[in-house]
């Protein structure tokens, strides 16, 4: 892998993955934003961990399903699929929550 293959990846211009396929597949969504942000909207059927208690509540969530990820703008479900990756879990990041709803309605 190049540097410029790693700053892309860094960006989150890595692989892309069909998130349709993999919320068609079965996946799991979960919502890492805030009590209040989750509470003004959300993606029918999301599971809610915010992220900064994420770690604590991993025995919450299924290790045989996908994981898909959502925040406000994608940072904070970057964060959070990263740290479900290393733990072991199939997790992407999905981005904004209402990118991540759009595909539940097709």
């Amino acid at each position: 892998m190049g540097i410029l293959d790693m700053i892309k990846s860094a960006l989150g211009g890595g692989p892309k993955v069909d998130l349709g396929a993999v919320l068609r597949s079965g996946a799991v969504v979960l919502d890492v934003r805030s009590k209040e942000e989750f509470a003004s909207g959300h993606v029918k059927g999301a599971k809610h961990i915010p992220l900064d208690r994420l770690g604590s509540h991993l025995a919450e969530l299924d290790r045989s399903k996908p994981i898909i990820t959502c925040c406000r703008s994608g940072m904070r479900s970057r964060a959070a699929a990263d740290l479900l990756r290393r733990q072991g879990f199939d997790a992407h990041n999905g981005g904004p929550w209402t990118s991540v709803r759009a595909l539940t309605a097709r």
